[in-house]
């Protein structure tokens, strides 16, 4: 389970920043969230609801399926 939060969380960086957030402190304020929250999850570090997945994809602008694209278990 630690692997797919860390590849979420590596997912979550890579599309703030393509869309322009250069800096989690940016996203975390966009999202009304604290940026020490926003580096657990692009870390891997925090385990977290449905509902925070659900509001970070709406900030980044992107479908959950595209959020979790790349993020599934390797085989």
């Amino acid at each position: 389970m630690d692997d797919i939060l860390k590849r979420l969380g590596q997912r979550i960086r890579e599309i703030r920043i393509r869309r322009g957030f250069a800096s989690q402190e940016a996203f975390a304020d966009y999202c009304k969230m604290h940026r020490t929250f926003i580096g657990h999850l692009e870390t891997g570090r925090k385990d977290f609801r449905l509902t925070t997945i659900i509001r970070v994809a709406d900030a980044l602008g992107v479908t959950l399926s595209e959020l979790f694209a790349g993020a599934e278990r390797e085989e």
